[in-house]
């Protein structure tokens, strides 16, 4: 008899535990206007391929749509169960993702939304005008890879809590709101790149906390804003239309800056090379002058494994600094580089810490290297030395890009005018 009670209790036990541990959002219904947004949404979306994303939204099965309904999560808020986080489509890389159009009566019911998420697909319209007046919860708003139309809407600027904004790769067009960058004191991460917005970059205020700010691929014009946030780590604004000097970009956390492709000018600032921002493009453009050593008044550690710079298609002239021989993917070609390259670089080519090194079409008059026949190089290493003042050897030549072209030297006209000073188009 004490056995059956003992066992009694301990079935007693966990069958309480397992009670208590249930979710409540299994045990209490989805709120009515909850459920009728989701059936707002369904109606004008759709799965791009049958058996999809939208296979388990079935409104007539007596589950609750928060735990069978794919995308779907909730929270109890005030006694009722509401939707928090909204992911459409499957997100994955062999999924067509979903057609039709957001709807905007459906969204702006989701009043309790933290997340709003739409995977790749071809979607299209506009992104619901109201979005930020009727969803003040939302933190997230990650909206990619479709065909979404029309201008950013104005009121994305009063989502007090707004930590990401990601709009990449869609058709968007108008110029960046400017509250964007000045009244969301939350953003961390801004993405608006592949679209085909115009007009200037709107200024940051000082109390911006931006860490990721990505807007390449656009028609931005203009100079550089005078403030950017200076907590940024990541800041990409490649390929638009922009001029001007670099003197207004915060380097003392960047870890990847991209300005490549744009019409900037001027020099470099010293502050760019630090061993912390391991990834800086910064090619066609206009720049010039030389490269500048690292600030003496910072900590220079040498570049390493995985660091990549690129300098190529520029005006850059004076000698080769010697305190780039670590980075590992160099790019300095097409520009008006002069001198012998430090024996640093070479012995760095050689060793394989350097994999790639590109001087082609520069007024380089030197590569000193001894056993020029016995040198081979290391098995993925890119080394080319083309149309320079110069016989380079056939070392430096055997891993030229096509682009390189011929020939292997620069005519001695072009070299003996551009040593006394004369530029050369």
């Amino acid at each position: 008899m004490e056995f059956f009670c003992n066992s009694f209790l301990q079935l007693l036990a966990l069958f309480l535990t397992l009670l208590l541990t249930i979710s409540p959002t299994t045990q209490q219904q989805l709120a009515a206007v909850d459920l009728n947004a989701l059936h707002q949404i369904m109606d004008t979306l759709t799965d791009v391929k049958n058996g999809g994303f939208f296979s388990t939204w079935n409104f007539s099965s007596s589950e609750n749509p928060c735990s069978s309904f794919a995308g779907v999560t909730c929270s109890v808020i005030n006694g009722e169960l509401r939707v928090t986080a909204l992911l459409l489509g499957t997100g994955m890389s062999d999924s067509p993702g979903l057609a039709g159009t957001i709807s905007a009566v459906g969204i702006y019911d989701l009043t309790e939304l933290t997340q709003l998420i739409l995977y790749p697909g071809i979607v299209t319209g506009f992104i619901p005008s109201q979005l930020g007046r009727r969803l003040k919860n939302l933190r997230v708003i990650s909206l990619t890879d479709n065909r979404l139309t029309g201008t950013i809407p104005q009121t994305i600027s009063e989502l007090q809590n707004l930590h990401t904004l990601d709009l990449s790769h869609n058709k968007l067009t108008g110029v960046i709101p400017p509250t964007l960058a000045s009244a969301l004191p939350e953003l961390k991460v801004l993405v608006l790149a592949y679209n085909n917005l115009d007009g200037e970059i709107p200024e940051f205020t000082d109390e911006s906390t931006l860490i990721h700010l990505d807007l390449r691929n656009n028609l931005l014009s203009g100079n550089l804003p005078d403030t950017l946030p200076a907590t940024l780590r990541y800041l990409s604004l490649s390929s638009n239309g922009l001029w001007g000097p670099l003197n207004s970009v915060p380097s003392s956390n960047l870890v990847y800056l991209d300005l490549s492709m744009n019409k900037f000018s001027g020099p470099i600032p010293d502050s760019f090379f630090s061993s912390s921002l391991s990834s800086m493009y910064l090619q066609r453009n206009n720049l010039s002058g030389a490269v500048p050593s690292p600030p003496p008044s910072s900590f220079f550690e040498s570049y390493g494994p995985g660091s990549t710079i690129d300098l190529s298609h520029n005006f850059l002239s004076g000698n080769i600094p010697n305190f780039l021989h670590s980075v590992e993917t160099l790019f300095l070609n097409n520009n008006h580089f002069t001198g012998k390259v430090p024996e640093d670089y070479i012995t760095n080519v050689f060793a394989g810490t350097t994999r790639t090194l590109y001087l082609q079409h520069n007024y380089i008059s030197s590569f000193p290297m001894e056993n020029t026949r016995d040198m081979v190089l290391p098995d993925g290493v890119a080394l080319c030395l083309s149309y320079n003042c110069m016989l380079p050897p056939a070392v430096g030549l055997t891993a030229c890009p096509a682009s390189a072209g011929g020939p292997f030297s620069r005519p001695f006209r072009q070299c003996s005018v551009f040593n006394i000073g004369n530029s050369i188009g």
